[in-house]
């Protein structure tokens, strides 16, 4: 009897924001790509993963596997050399970057100055990237995958999700606007911040618009930092980290405790949604003791050699879970959400 051939297994990926920190998602999404045992069939993206879901599925339509690793290394590349000036040096040991004397006070004149006041002429580098590198005519209707940005309005605070058919520019940039740094992207009307105030990122659409029942989550956020803050600096900086990460936790605490309800019951007394639920097996790559050693503020550190280093330690995180739970894709879940979330 001849035997069915399966292709690889396929998995959804949900892509966190963090400013440059997404160069580490760029090294997980390479090591992905190069191995080739997977295949993707949605992705969710926020800020910086909304920027790596973008680009990773304009070089899929190019070039496939190998043309997607190059469109990923084009963009950050073309990031990093978008910086007027220096953004970031060597600290004093030599082991680390911090920020640029010039970028600081540029951060600092946040606290002061609107947008509108410190960039007059609106100019963001991201936008001639974007334009440059993505066709989104093409992607709206040959994408390859299944995309699911997260924008908020910042006039109700409701989360908006731009899908594959509905990519524009503005859509990304919206996922990406800090609200300090950036004029917000008005889109039919309305105006738009960052998607992470509203989702980092939304993973319920990967759960009902997607048939593959594995996602992975890519995190950057630290889920647990190793010390309370005492500065004011580093209070307000604490502060917007929880902000950003509060309706993400939420969504995975709801994730595992109806998991764990279904669970309760008989497999006979299980309805769609809720075998659905059972049957999604939910996998993690961690930034978070990585994360926790750099400061809130390298999120804009827009410097190669910190994008480098980011990138080699995502890859060796993505090379490490694939060592570990690749098996485990179409089987179980990799990760306990209630250990993880609860």
């Amino acid at each position: 009897m001849a035997l069915l051939w399966r292709g690889p297994p396929t998995v959804n990926l949900a892509l966190q924001g963090g400013g440059a920190h997404g160069a580490f998602t760029w090294g997980v999404l390479d090591a992905l790509l190069e191995d080739g045992r997977l295949r993707f069939e949605g992705v969710s993206g926020t800020s910086a993963g909304a920027m790596n879901a973008v680009v990773l599925a304009q070089g899929l339509m190019q070039g496939g596997p190998d043309g997607a690793r190059a469109a990923l290394r084009t963009f950050w590349t073309a990031v990093a050399g978008s910086a007027p000036f220096e953004v970031a040096v060597p600290s004093p040991d030599g082991k680390n970057l911090e920020l640029a004397p010039a970028m600081r006070l540029m951060l600092q004149w946040t606290h002061y100055f609107s947008p509108e006041q410190l960039n007059p002429f609106d100019l963001n580098p991201l936008r001639d990237i974007l334009l440059k590198q993505l066709d989104f005519e093409r992607l709206r209707t040959h994408s390859p995958l299944k995309l699911f940005i997260a924008t908020t309005n910042a006039n109700t605070g409701k989360l908006r999700l731009f899908r594959t058919p509905e990519l524009t520019p503005d859509a990304v940039l919206a996922s990406a606007c800090l609200p300090t740094m950036h004029r917000s992207v008005v889109i039919d009307g309305e105006p738009y911040w960052d998607g992470g105030y509203a989702a980092n990122p939304a993973v319920f659409p990967l759960f009902h618009e997607c048939g593959a029942r594995d996602i992975l989550l890519v995190m950057l956020a630290p889920l647990k930092h190793s010390a309370t803050p005492q500065s004011a600096k580093d209070i307000q900086n604490r502060m917007m980290e929880l902000a950003f990460n509060n309706t993400f936790l939420r969504e995975m605490r709801m994730f595992a405790h109806l998991r764990d309800s279904v669970g309760r019951h008989a497999w006979w007394n299980r309805g769609v949604l809720e075998r659905r639920l059972t049957g999604t097996h939910f996998h993690v790559v961690e930034a978070g003791e990585v994360m926790r050693e750099l400061g809130t503020e390298s999120k804009a550190a827009a410097s190669m050699r910190f994008f480098d280093m980011l990138f080699a330690l995502g890859r060796e995180h993505g090379k490490a879970w694939l060592l570990a739970h690749h098996g485990d894709v179409g089987r179980r879940s990799s990760v306990d959400l209630g250990q993880l979330f609860y």
